[in-house]
């Protein structure tokens, strides 16, 4: 088959006819990649950014962090499985021909229907049975290193997988809208982790989670829950 490249159909016909021993090797080397992605990134800005470090040093690299690293990629590859599942047999439904006027749509709404979602899920981690039982390891990096995006029980990883599953079951979202959103989500939560802020100081008008804001969360814990914006700490009295 020859293929167009963007024409995303042709993409979905091939990934319709995957075996599920192809579908476990594709979602697992997807996300090894975009975890070295994400680390490399990271490197990437920590050297070039002239601007100074938000805390004195990143936080040292454990063996720890390692292994709850590769519990992330396997629990995001379990997440990637479950979704090819979910499509295998109709619950989850593809826009097949969007306009460039509908992906970008859909992106924005994802993105913004996510961070809401984000918003309340994150101040549930905080919760002080759920934070010590699953995210206060999360929180132990109060400065950041190129792993911390990546240290989370499984837990928390299945139940962002579980938010979106949910809402592609909710509409037809096209798969392009699909991988524009979680390219951006990688970005951004790289960006979010870094000691170095990474956006203009204009940006906090605008509403913006920028890395300041994610790293006031790690240094006071009970503010700032948002992720891409910081709308909803504002509505909310978490904002600081």
């Amino acid at each position: 088959m020859v293929l167009n490249w963007l024409d995303f159909s042709g993409y979905l016909k091939i990934f319709w006819q995957f075996s599920w021993l192809q579908w476990i090797i594709f979602s697992i080397l997807s996300n090894v990649f975009l975890c070295l992605f994400s680390i490399g990134l990271f490197q990437f800005i920590e050297k070039t950014c002239p601007k100074q470090q938000l805390q004195k040093g990143n936080h040292p690299v454990s063996g720890s962090d390692f292994y709850l690293c590769l519990l992330t990629v396997i629990c995001n590859s379990f997440v990637m499985l479950l979704g090819a599942f979910l499509w295998k047999i109709n619950w989850i439904s593809l826009n097949q021909d969007p306009s460039g006027v509908s992906v970008f749509l859909e992106t924005i709404t994802l993105i913004l229907l996510m961070d809401l979602l984000m918003y309340f899920f994150h101040y549930a981690a905080h919760q002080p049975f759920i934070y010590k039982k699953l995210h206060a390891r999360h929180h132990e990096h109060v400065s950041t290193n190129f792993l911390s995006l990546f240290v989370l029980h499984p837990f928390e990883t299945i139940g962002f997988g579980f938010m979106i599953l949910a809402l592609l079951m909710g509409y037809d979202f096209s798969i392009q809208s699909i991988s524009l959103y979680l390219i951006i989500n990688l970005i951004w939560g790289t960006i979010g982790h870094l000691n170095r802020e990474f956006f203009p100081a204009s940006f906090d008008r605008f509403f913006v989670g920028t890395t300041r804001f994610h790293n006031q969360h790690h240094l006071v814990e009970n503010k700032n829950f948002g992720f891409y914006t910081s709308v909803w700490d504002r509505v909310f009295g978490t904002y600081r």
